[in-house]
């Protein structure tokens, strides 16, 4: 029996693509006492991957925190699954503002200490003496009362492209590294002052929430499914967002636009942005904000030394990390000398830029933009800026629109002016043809092309 995922990011993106529906993108999370963390594992495992659901899911004896993308029309079908267990009858499942049908591709679920890694010992207080939750409204209100002392409990990642105004963003990397300094911080407050707290999700501040009581703070508050239940509130609601910039989110989109304003930097060149770049050296993965101009010059690399790498034989690469320790550090580095305009600690809500917003669409029905999968990526030609491509599926001609879609491209859409066929000009490419065509950023073989 299938318990692990067996797919390569790639097959799942051109599966996803092929199937044509949409996704929903959604996280939850509930702390409960659970015996068999192996066996809970296996059975969701099972359950989900019949209903091709896919995340970021870690379970532990103290609950489960999950991060997933779940085929709309199989919502429903999921939920029964999380309504088996009495822990999570009716459990509120926190839906993307922006939904993104690649933002997992894996389903991946492990078995761990503690559901989010917070380095306190449980035994020393009472986890359940939570403090008191609020909705959007009742946030809102309590952060205009000059008695309150509102924290982020997110890392600097997080806070530098958006946060609640007046809100106090330490400059951390983990979420254990933040209770210390913020109980340090607020000694002198313990007593008379309300402690506000937020995340991105509520799973941070229901721990959180806890240790402050313990730590002798007399009124504790926290926002009720943080920051992406906030959203909804006050959309549904017509509420003034308090919240400015954007929600950094753990998935391939790396954030959700709450309002149009940037007040962020470009960590390169300074100019006003807000979209998060994992650089392309699997040997760093710097995660590092970077704009559309700088993303084509460096190619989605942190550094000119990670750029001069990414150019390097296949061979040559490897070779260079063979002994590091890269893993999975995307979420976990974000500082480097390399990154000019890089601000953490105490932030500003100043816009410097306003961002354009996106068509919305209807997130249960069909996609409204069709694709056709023309063929894959073989090859980038970085000095005279030319992609080469393998027809695969459908003729492909001059004045097409095409889209180049890829996890570290993301998605780009081109309109072709102009288009060899094996090694020749021509107007139009047929299936088994090898074509080439000037594009002015990099292709990698991980990306396919399709004509929309």
């Amino acid at each position: 029996m299938q318990l692990y995922n067996t797919l390569s990011a790639e097959e799942r993106a051109r599966l996803i693509d092929e199937a044509g529906q949409e996704r929903l993108t959604l996280s939850f999370y509930a702390y409960a006492k659970i015996e068999d963390p192996k066996k809970f594992r296996d059975d969701l495992f099972i359950a989900w991957n019949a209903l091709d659901t896919l995340g970021r899911i870690y379970v532990a004896k103290e609950g489960i925190n999950a991060q997933m993308s779940v085929p709309a029309e199989n919502f429903e079908a999921f939920r029964d699954t999380l309504e088996v267990y009495d822990f999570m009858k009716g459990i509120r499942l926190n839906v993307a503002v922006e939904q993104d049908n690649h933002s997992f591709l894996k389903l991946t679920i492990k078995v761990r200490n503690k559901i989010v890694a917070d380095g306190l010992n449980d035994e020393t207080f009472d986890v359940t003496n939570k403090g008191v939750h609020l909705k959007a409204r009742e946030f809102n209100n309590m952060l205009e009362d000059p008695n309150t002392i509102v924290v982020d409990f997110r890392n600097h990642y997080e806070s530098e492209v958006g946060h609640f105004e007046g809100a106090i963003t330490p400059d951390v990397e983990n979420f254990r590294e933040s209770l210390p300094i913020i109980n340090e911080q607020l000694q002198d407050f313990k007593e008379d002052k309300n402690l506000l707290m937020y995340c991105t999700g509520g799973i941070r501040c229901e721990k959180a929430s806890a240790y402050f009581k313990h730590q002798g703070f007399k009124n504790v508050y926290q926002l009720e499914g943080g920051i992406i239940e906030y959203t909804r509130q006050i959309k549904e609601e017509n509420i003034e967002s308090k919240f400015i910039g954007k929600n950094f989110v753990f998935d391939h989109r790396l954030g959700e636009r709450i309002t149009d304003d940037i007040i962020a930097q470009c960590h390169q060149c300074g100019k006003p942005c807000d979209n998060h770049t994992n650089c392309a050296n699997d040997a760093c993965h710097l995660l590092f904000i970077q704009c559309d101009e700088c993303k084509a010059i460096m190619e989605n690399t942190c550094s000119t030394e990670c750029h001069e790498i990414i150019h390097l034989p296949q061979e040559e690469q490897v070779a260079r990390r063979k002994g590091l320790q890269v893993g999975n550090k995307v979420f976990r580095k974000g500082k480097s000398e390399a990154l000019k305009f890089k601000n953490s600690g105490d932030l500003s809500t100043q816009t410097l830029a306003k961002a354009v917003k996106p068509e919305t669409k209807d997130i249960r029905q069909k996609i409204k933009v069709k694709k056709t999968l023309v063929g894959k990526a073989e090859h980038y030609f970085t000095k005279s800026k030319i992609a080469q491509f393998l027809i695969e599926n459908s003729e492909i001609s001059v004045g097409d629109k095409v889209l180049i879609s890829g996890p570290t491209t993301g998605e780009q859409e081109i309109t072709i002016t102009e288009l060899f066929a094996n090694g020749a000009s021509t107007e139009t490419a047929k299936v088994g043809d090898q074509i080439t065509f000037e594009l002015p950023f990099r292709v990698r073989l991980s990306d396919k092309l399709y004509k929309i």
